[in-house]
């Protein structure tokens, strides 16, 4: 029997055992129990990665082409699947209930078991998607800042709020499963050695800023329910707003920042054309070879720097 409030919950053609079977209050209990855990997996991830470097200086790369493959696929599958279970709830309820709901009441966890579980889902995998960075250090490739920051942030953040039921996160979990969906699909078929037209690469970053700019927009409506309608109608704390608000506005300048140098600026064209050229006469040499779409697609998802430079100097240098 599915025990769900039907005014705020839609109408979902099938719902999985495993599903009606999400109990919200023991998956909240584990993490309130656990969720300091985050801190000793951040501190892990960090040795790893550096250490992992430093043990791959003098080494040759690892090719990984087919578990790439399978990761990337992998979490493509899952996002796509994320993204069907949970945005319909957030729809349903920008429908009838309108934004301050969306906002500030919690109600895909406490009555939607759907979306529930796969919110827990989310928070959850962002700690195997910290994977992603022991491809990078076992390829040889440019390991930039907003790469490990984005990774440690996300997880710690996530957690915190699903401790919390901040009710705002709805909105963040549907457009990340959204935007990963197309992201981690474009990165396997990019490792299957598909060619994809170089403008998606364009268009992944523009939905990340797109992503960047709705949830900075979001926790401003969320400060100003607060302030007018208080705790006890708006479930989202202020330290939540500052820190979501401070994480999400870092990232929109980073991204912004390489979105002008990667494809508005006249050095972001020379540095792709030179950077084709290098992929063109030096494939069979180089330890990290990447191709220029490859080049712009990793820089978007992790930009600290311009992937395309540090590429190119790091081929100059062979």
């Amino acid at each position: 029997m599915i025990n769900m409030d039907i005014s705020v919950t839609p109408n979902y053609s099938y719902i999985f055992d495993f599903e009606n079977d999400f109990i919200h209050q023991r998956t909240r209990k584990w993490m309130l129990e656990n969720w300091t855990w985050v801190f000793y997996y951040c501190g892990i991830y960090m040795l790893v990665i550096f250490g992992g470097q430093h043990f791959m200086q003098n080494r040759p790369r690892f090719q990984l082409r087919g578990p790439l493959i399978i990761w990337n696929t992998l979490l493509a599958m899952f996002s796509i699947m994320g993204a069907a279970r949970t945005a319909p709830e957030l729809l349903h309820v920008l429908r009838h209930y309108g934004l301050f709901h969306s906002v500030c009441v919690p109600s895909y966890i406490e009555q939607d078991r759907v979306c529930g579980f796969w919110t827990w889902l989310f928070v959850l995998s962002k700690l195997p998607e910290l994977g992603d960075t022991i491809f990078i250090v076992l390829r040889k490739q440019p390991l930039i800042f907003l790469h490990w920051y984005h990774h440690i942030t996300v997880l710690i953040y996530s957690w915190f709020s699903y401790t919390e039921y901040t009710s705002s996160a709805r909105w963040f979990i549907v457009m990340n499963y959204c935007v990963h969906s197309v992201m981690y699909s474009y990165y396997a078929l990019k490792a299957a050695r598909f060619n994809p037209p170089r403008f998606i690469s364009m268009i992944i970053t523009s939905l990340q800023l797109t992503q960047m700019i709705i949830g900075c927009a979001i926790n401003v409506w969320a400060n100003g329910f607060l302030k007018t309608h208080g705790t006890q109608s708006c479930n989202i704390s202020q330290r939540n707003i500052n820190l979501s608000i401070a994480m999400y506005f870092s990232y929109f300048v980073l991204f912004a920042r390489f979105f002008y140098k990667a494809y508005l600026s006249p050095g972001g064209h020379k540095s792709r054309r030179m950077a084709a050229s290098l992929v063109a006469q030096n494939t069979a040499k180089l330890s990290s070879p990447i191709s220029t779409a490859d080049a712009n697609v990793i820089s978007s998802k992790y930009v600290g720097e311009d992937a395309q430079a540090a590429y190119i100097r790091k081929a100059k240098a062979q």
